[in-house]
């Protein structure tokens, strides 16, 4: 389904001898601030050392990161093309942002080695001070994340012309490969996890319906996760009608998906994600306009980061336990579809006029919030949802929306977003957004008019989380469709994963 990367690690002394005879289609290394060169990286360039600052000059290459030169067969080089890529620190935009992102290293090492079947990379940086094992993980991750593609629906022939490796091979020279390989562990089973949820946005709607959803969410009970399944007659006694109105008018029907890891202590509360999995949004009965419909398959991009969470927590073993829940429903305008005007009873008992049927994501959100903060009592909870175009037009795509009742959940995820390039933007609440969604014949109703519409979206959602400290991330501008990155040339970002398990791993494990 994407491309096979074989990454291993190799002694720098081994990856010396690698540089005889026919050598790997490409040889990269990396450069400080001034064409600039460790130790050892010198000692494997040998004489093409010399020739390289005439080849800068003209490159107008000065060692900045994420910047590179790229020769094809240099002499003295037994490789068919050299790499150079720079790694001066770039200047710190706070505090909590890294001095070398090196995930977006990798990543932007593996692009710039194209179509290479086997490629070397000499790991090794003149200045830079930190820990060099957690540094070779997270570039390891990196070169994995770019290097996927979803190409699970291309013939045989489409995929030859595209002229892409089937597989490729990428040996990286450490200092220390056993410490770069157990920091490692870690962080595959987190790419793992953002490649998983990727892959959920990336597939067509006809064949990711609500059913098969929740069909791979079980897949990973392998992993030794706790998974139950909620179908309709189980949702229908819970009184989930809100999440159920939603699905009415599809053929598909909805479900809702808990998966439990118990890596905590006994009886410690757990920490708790919930997801809008909307598997495809028509708009329901207030159908969407059809130019860009077909980009209501991401409309489940919130489950889809809960699952590839999930999937990271259990496959890293994080001492943490951890509650994700998504609610999967297909929005469609069938006869038995929900209109505008009807009045649907929550799980919560609380009752919402359906002003706007595609103003759906909050309904689908409103019962699994309830159900988890009833039932697993946890010390927070954080949704996410591609929930409203309304945050496109305040933050664009760089930033995804953070709403919260809590100061110190909304700081520490601030922080992680920082940390992990999957930044957030605090956005207000208040009393006065809350008259907005006042309505004449229900508790509240579905939509509060054309202003602030992702926040009245969050107010509503804050009501059915009762004391616990919550936070709400829309996510409509960097769960699918999104900006491409240095790790990611993909439709389907996975955006989310990242920031929540390092959220869980700098906070919340014992």
């Amino acid at each position: 389904m994407h491309q096979t990367v074989d990454v291993a690690f190799a002694p720098l002394s081994e990856l010396h001898a690698q540089g005889t005879g026919t050598g790997p289609d490409t040889l990269i290394v990396f450069a400080g601030e001034g064409l600039s060169f460790s130790d050892a990286t010198r000692s494997l360039l040998g004489a093409a050392a010399d020739i390289l600052p005439r080849a800068a000059a003209a490159a107008k290459f000065k060692g900045k990161v994420l910047s590179a030169m790229d020769l094809l067969a240099p002499a003295h080089i037994h490789a068919g093309r050299l790499i150079v890529a720079g790694a001066s620190p770039a200047k710190k935009t706070a505090p909590e942002a890294p001095e070398i992102d090196f995930a977006a290293l990798g990543g932007h090492a593996m692009g710039k080695a194209g179509g290479a079947e086997t490629i070397h990379i000499v790991f090794d940086l003149l200045d830079w001070k930190g820990d060099p094992a957690a540094a070779a993980a997270d570039f390891m991750m990196g070169v994995k994340l770019r290097a996927y593609s979803f190409d699970l629906y291309k013939t045989a022939k489409k995929k030859d012309e595209d002229e892409k490796p089937a597989s490729v091979k990428v040996t990286i020279g450490v200092a220390d490969p056993a410490a770069a390989r157990q920091a490692s562990i870690a962080r595959d089973a987190i790419a793992e996890g953002v490649l998983f949820a990727r892959s959920l946005v990336n597939e067509p709607p006809n064949v990711l319906f609500p059913v098969e959803f929740a069909h791979r969410a079980k897949t990973l009970e392998k992993l030794g996760l706790e998974i139950d399944i909620l179908d309709v007659e189980a949702m229908t006694k819970l009184g989930m009608n809100a999440l159920l109105g939603v699905g009415q008018g599809s053929a598909r029907d909805s479900r809702c998906v808990i998966m439990r890891w118990n890596g905590g202590k006994p009886g410690e509360a757990p920490v708790a994600f919930i997801g809008k999995g909307v598997t495809f949004d028509t708009g329901g009965i207030s159908i969407k306009p059809a130019g860009g419909m077909e980009d209501m398959k991401g409309d489940m991009a919130g489950a889809a980061c809960v699952t590839g969470l999930m999937q990271a927590l259990a496959g890293r073993k994080a001492r943490v336990n951890a509650i994700g829940a998504i609610g999967i429903v297909e929005n469609m305008p069938g006869a038995n579809a929900q209109r505008p005007g009807d009045i649907v009873k929550t799980m919560s008992g609380q009752t919402i006029e359906i002003i706007n049927t595609d103003a759906e994501g909050r309904l689908v959100l409103a019962d699994v919030l309830w159900y988890v903060q009833d039932k697993y009592k946890p010390k927070f909870m954080i949704d996410l949802a591609t929930l409203t175009g309304a945050i496109l037009v305040s933050l664009g795509s760089e930033y995804a929306g953070l709403f919260s009742n809590n100061d110190e959940l909304s700081e520490r995820l601030a922080k992680a977003g920082l940390a992990t390039g999957e930044k957030l933007w605090r956005m207000p609440m208040g009393p006065a957004y809350e008259k907005m969604i006042e309505s004449k014949f229900a508790d509240m109703k579905n939509v509060g008019g054309r202003h602030a519409g992702s926040i009245t979206a969050a107010q509503i959602l804050q009501r059915f989380v009762n004391d616990v400290p919550w936070a709400h991330l829309d996510i409509a501008g960097t769960g699918m469709s999104s900006p491409q990155s240095e790790i990611n040339h993909s439709w389907g970002s996975g955006w989310g994963v990242r920031l929540l398990d390092r959220l869980v791993a700098d906070h919340y494990e014992g």
